[in-house]
C-alpha cells in the first residue's frame, strides 16, 4: 500500500515521515557538536560540509512531503480526541513544517553570504545569491540556531503526544505510522491524524 487510505497512511508518507525524523535529530545533533569544533579538528571542514549537503536533502524531502500531503487523502480523525488536541496537533504540525523550511533557508542563507556556493557532497555546486542584507550570515546564524532549538522542542512535544496516544488513549496513532495499515474502512473511527 503506497498511498493513504482513509484509516491510515501508506508507505511513501510513513517512509518519508521517519527519514526526515532521523535527519532532523541527527542534523540538529551534528550542528550541536560542531559548533564547538576547533581549526585544527579533522572534522572542522567535513562535519560543516555534511550538515550542508544532508540539509538540502532534507529541504528536497520536505517539498515532497508537503506535496504529497496536499494532494494524498488524510486518514480520519479519532472521534473521541478533545477538540482542543486536534486543533493543537493542527497547529504543531504547521509549526513544524514553517520552522522546517524557515530553519534550511537561514542555513542557505549563512553558507552562501560570503558569495560561495554549496558543494553538494562535491557533487555539484548550488548557487551562491551573495549578501542579501547586512551582516547577514550573522542574523541568519542566529536564527538557524534558535530555530533548531524551538523545532526539537516541538520534536519533543510531537514524539510525547504520540506516545500518549499509545499508552494512554490506546489509539491507534503511533502504529500506524510504524507499520502498514491494514484495517476495514468499518474501522476508521479508531484512528486519528496527530502524526504526519
Amino acid at each position: 500500500m503506497l498511498k493513504n487510505t482513509n484509516t491510515g497512511y501508506g508507505l511513501i508518507a510513513i517512509a518519508m515521515h521517519w527519514v526526515s525524523a532521523i535527519a532532523v535529530i541527527g542534523m540538529f545533533a551534528l550542528g550541536f557538536w560542531m559548533v564547538d569544533l576547533t581549526y585544527y579538528s579533522s572534522w572542522y571542514k567535513t562535519a560543516p560540509d555534511i550538515h550542508k549537503s544532508v540539509g538540502l536533502l532534507l529541504f528536497v524531502l520536505i517539498l515532497c512531503r508537503l506535496l504529497w500531503r496536499s494532494i494524498s487523502i488524510k486518514p480520519q480523525t479519532l472521534a473521541s480526541h478533545r477538540l482542543w488536541e486536534t486543533q493543537l496537533a493542527h497547529v504543531a504540525h504547521r509549526l513544524l513544517y514553517l520552522l522546517l523550511v524557515l530553519i534550511m533557508i537561514s542555513g542557505y542563507l549563512i553558507s552562501t553570504a560570503d558569495g560561495r556556493g554549496i558543494a553538494f557532497f562535491d557533487w555539484f555546486m548550488v548557487p551562491s545569491l551573495g549578501e542579501l542584507f547586512d551582516n547577514q550570515a550573522d542574523l541568519a546564524g542566529s536564527f538557524h540556531q534558535y530555530a533548531a532549538y524551538v523545532l526539537i522542542a516541538l520534536v519533543v512535544l510531537h514524539a510525547l503526544g504520540a506516545l500518549k496516544h499509545h499508552f494512554i488513549d490506546k489509539d491507534n496513532t503511533l502504529t500506524r505510522m510504524l507499520s502498514l495499515n491494514k484495517s476495514s474502512p468499518s474501522a476508521a473511527n479508531k484512528h486519528d491524524s496527530t502524526i504526519n
